[in-house]
């Protein structure tokens, strides 16, 4: 269920927490804005890459949560995901997180 607000952040502990259970190569990056979990993928080819943007971009119509997504390189995405409702960590992130990792 998307966050439209009026809840706090996740704490740096719970957002460790949740970070350490999702594993995979994500990091949590203080940004002036909001903390930010966040990856970056390497693909064979190009195609490859546009095609997992493709279907990220899927996931994240479905579930309402759409994160940052830079294509780059020939061959790599970051993906950035924060709830912009609350400028911080919530725990869709961390699910929007895993959903991507299945990809």
């Amino acid at each position: 269920m998307p966050c439209e607000g009026n809840v706090r952040p996740l704490g740096e502990r719970k957002a460790a927490e949740l970070l350490e259970k999702l594993g995979g190569g994500w990091k949590i990056v203080k940004k002036p804005l909001a903390p930010q979990l966040q990856k970056t993928f390497r693909f064979k080819n190009f195609a490859h890459a546009v095609a997992f943007v493709n279907i990220t971009a899927q996931i994240a119509e479905s579930e309402g949560h759409h994160p940052n997504v830079y294509l780059f390189g020939w061959n790599k995405v970051r993906i950035e995901l924060y709830t912009h409702a609350i400028r911080g960590l919530h725990k869709n992130d961390f699910i929007m997180a895993a959903k991507i990792n299945v990809i």
